[in-house]
């Protein structure tokens, strides 16, 4: 089995548009976007604001600035979507104050179950009718929300539903959070089977590049970290940020300050393959994206983790599994092997067992920790790779 040939390496800095229709069809292979196009603004949320932009906002409306942090702690803290439920406030003024920072964003238009309702698919309508999906997962000892932080995604990857249809638009901070705060309200009203509970964990592993949204992404790690009322309080050891390399970007995640965990998708440890498999790696190749991995880790303490998608055949050799190791020992960091989830009209499909068990063998030989990631959702395409955003009629 061979891989199609790769695009030509364009190599684009993070201020390249790439202008695409309404309902953009897939991109040709190799071709990256890198900035989304320009699309109508979704209406302002409290969310989208830091805790003192509220508050001015409330203040310009003629309000006491406290007002701000109650509105804030009923929807961050008590999980609240009725206004009819926010009896500390003016009737007169909660209507005024959810008018102006509470819009609905999202509608929810289909959700899908597996794993006896432990897992939970969500299909999204923004208010400019574009779709994206979120996954929750409930574990006996966690709760895991997977977001996405774009409609569709700009990277290309070949062996990725979402990468294939192509970018839309970025997400908006409030949007992001709404995701989180959607699946906070469901484990808090105990509709997920298990009783009441609580999202304890973050991946940003859904649909889109998170580091190309990078600006709406770092307001949502602070909504979705920051106690109340600033935000929802989740640790942010508990955050992972999942890339495919954009290296500028993960440098400059370093520099917020953040404990945030990185996850970078690499899925080869050879230019040669990674160039097919991630074209992004046209761009900035294998060392430079773990260098700026490791210099994230140094300056964060925090382990990385690498992402690896085995694909039969492609990029599951033992040779591949002992490069990898070369690369990765001595330094702080787990592997995810992840089984290829099947995408539609794919040729690809997951490692033999045999390959995947050599493969982990390979890399534990080098002292490196390795975990065979739980392919939760394969059934309702809510696995990795597999976030399309299809309406389902």
């Amino acid at each position: 089995m061979t891989l199609p040939a790769a695009g030509p390496g364009i190599p684009l800095d993070l201020g390249y548009w790439s202008v695409m229709s309404e309902n953009p069809s897939p991109p040709p292979p190799g071709q990256l976007t890198f900035a989304a196009p320009r699309r109508a603004k979704p209406p302002r949320h409290l969310a989208d604001l830091s805790t003192a932009e509220r508050r001015e906002v409330v203040a310009g409306l003629g309000e006491k600035p406290f007002r701000a942090d109650q509105l804030s702690r009923h929807y961050f803290a008590r999980l609240t979507d009725d206004p009819a439920d926010m009896t500390d406030l003016p009737a007169p003024l909660r209507d005024k104050l959810v008018d102006e920072l509470l819009p609905t964003l999202l509608t929810p238009i289909n959700e899908q179950t597996a794993d006896r309702g432990m897992t939970r698919k969500t299909l999204w309508k923004a208010f400019d009718g574009v779709l994206f999906e979120s996954v929750l997962m409930r574990y006996p000892d966690r709760t895991t929300m997977c977001v996405s932080s774009q409609a569709g995604c700009g990277m290309n990857c070949p062996f990725c539903a979402t990468g294939q249809a192509g970018l839309t638009r970025n997400l908006s901070t409030a949007e992001i959070v709404e995701q989180v705060a959607a699946g906070a309200r469901s484990m808090a009203r105990g509709q997920v089977p298990g009783g009441p509970g609580r999202v304890s964990n973050i991946v940003f592993m859904g649909m889109g590049e998170p580091l190309a949204n990078r600006a709406n992404v770092l307001r949502a790690l602070h909504r979705i970290t920051d106690p109340s009322p600033g935000g929802l309080g989740i640790s942010q050891r508990s955050v992972t940020v999942s890339t495919v390399g954009l290296v500028p970007a993960i440098e400059k995640l370093g520099e917020e300050g953040l404990s945030v965990r990185l996850a970078v998708s690499l899925h080869a440890p050879d230019d040669e393959l990674r160039d097919t498999l991630v074209p992004i790696n046209n761009r900035w190749k294998v060392k430079e994206v773990l260098d700026a991995a490791w210099a994230y880790s140094k300056k964060t303490g925090r382990r990385v983790s690498i992402e690896y998608a085995m694909i039969k055949d492609i990029n599951d050799q033992a040779w591949r599994a002992d490069m990898l190791g070369k690369l990765l020992k001595g330094h702080l960091v787990h592997v995810n092997l992840i089984p290829l989830n099947p995408t539609p009209g794919s040729k690809w499909t997951a490692s033999r067992p045999e390959d995947e068990r050599a493969f982990v063998r390979g890399l534990e030989a080098h002292g490196v920790a390795v975990t065979v990631r739980d392919t939760r959702g394969r059934e309702i395409d809510g696995a990795c790779g597999q976030l399309a955003a299809a309406s389902k009629d």
